[in-house]
């Protein structure tokens, strides 16, 4: 079997099928857009989490819960920072005879933060103090980010499996199985919870919902049907998480749509030719989300009908966009953070961050937001008022 494929890789291997490796098709990295800044963020503190993520696949998120910033490497280290001065209240070290491989998470519920990684595992420490709390053997890589609701953990794995977890114990309480092709990309839908029912994407290009207390899937819905003669043409994955808006529930996938489904009649109300494998964003009234060439689109949310659309980052290997304010900002793989105005789509700011890259986008905290780089330099930043 194929092993997964992460999406650089994946440009390249498409470029060199589809077009024979001819020069005049390479997929080119647009150059740094020229921004005149409106405004300078305020560093108010920075520190570090180890290595970071280093150049592997990760989503590897922070998390702001509990009055604290939870923050993790892939090597295994574990850190609850203080959001005002940056300061370490504690740390756990998850490494043991080889580097812990964490890779999803961070997500914190139930006094604890739950964290996935690439060896199976899901551990769950304890929110205050850092002591681990209980570690369950899930069978297969953990990229996403745990979910909870009715005091699980949802956790996806690339074996396309949903497992739920007791959330104090980490006994399996239930599974469902979806399929997964020879080839797929490497990521995985993060689940959501809502309303009794747990939606998720899968690797063969469907919305999944499974009934919380049954523990048995509901439906599935395509999102993305295989076209093209290779594999790659093919692919259909729906690796960004769930959306939901009041009674709307927005999905994407790789070679699909953007689709808005109407959660109390399972219908769709509208669908649109979008193809993402990143977390959408909202503002309450539109949708945000960047695509597989790296464009920065915003679309009604009512309507799926397109406000304005950005392609000045093509092929930077751009962060799912998250809402800041009156900004849409993303961040690009030389380091890069961008601020686009909402309304318009226009370049507001841009600050170079670290050279390393940046691989999640921002987090907010209540008096600012935190940037954290593949390197594990973590920035926190205010903006001018």
């Amino acid at each position: 079997m194929m092993k997964r494929l992460n999406r650089a890789l994946l440009l390249v291997i498409a470029f060199a099928t589809l077009s024979g490796c001819a020069s005049d098709d390479a997929i080119v990295m647009s150059p740094v857009p020229k921004v005149n800044s409106q405004f300078t963020p305020t560093r108010d503190w920075s520190t570090s989490i180890g290595s970071g993520v280093g150049q592997f696949y990760s989503k590897l998120t922070p998390d702001y819960a509990y009055g604290k910033l939870y923050v993790a490497s892939r090597a295994g280290l574990v850190k609850a920072l203080d959001p005002k001065t940056g300061d370490t209240i504690w740390e756990t070290d998850l490494e043991k005879d080889s580097t812990a491989r964490l890779s999803g998470g961070i997500s914190a519920a139930y006094g604890k933060i739950y964290i996935g990684s690439e060896n199976g595992y899901v551990t769950a420490l304890n929110a205050d103090t850092g002591k681990v709390a209980w570690q369950a053997d899930v069978d297969g890589a953990v990229l996403a980010a745990p979910a909870t609701d009715s005091n699980l953990v949802f956790v996806h794995t690339s074996r396309g499996m949903l497992i739920a977890l007791d959330q104090s114990t980490g006994k399996e309480k239930w599974t469902v199985s979806t399929d997964v092709p020879t080839l797929t990309m490497r990521g995985d839908s993060t689940p959501v919870a809502q309303g009794g029912a747990v939606f998720w994407g899968t690797a063969s290009g469907r919305l999944a919902a499974a009934i919380i207390s049954q523990g048995q899937l509901a439906w599935q819905i395509p999102i993305g049907i295989p076209q093209g003669s290779t594999e790659i043409d093919r692919l259909v994955d729906v690796d960004a998480s769930p959306l939901i808006l009041g009674d709307t529930l927005y999905i994407v996938g790789i070679h699909g749509n953007l689709t808005a489904i109407n959660l109390r009649s399972g219908e769709a109300m509208w669908k649109r030719k979008y193809s993402s494998a990143n977390n959408l964003a909202t503002d309450g009234s539109n949708i945000f989300l960047v695509t597989d060439e790296d464009d920065v689109v915003a679309v009604d949310a009512r309507s799926g009908t397109k406000i304005w659309s950005n392609d000045q980052l093509k092929h930077r290997l751009v962060t799912a966009p998250v809402v800041i304010g009156d900004y849409v900002v993303v961040g690009d793989a030389e380091g890069y953070l961008y601020w686009i105005n909402r309304s318009t789509g226009n370049f507001v700011a841009e600050q170079e961050i670290n050279s390393s890259g940046i691989a999640v986008p921002p987090v907010a905290l209540p008096d600012g937001y935190v940037v954290i780089t593949r390197n594990g330099d973590i920035k926190k930043l205010t903006l001018p008022e």
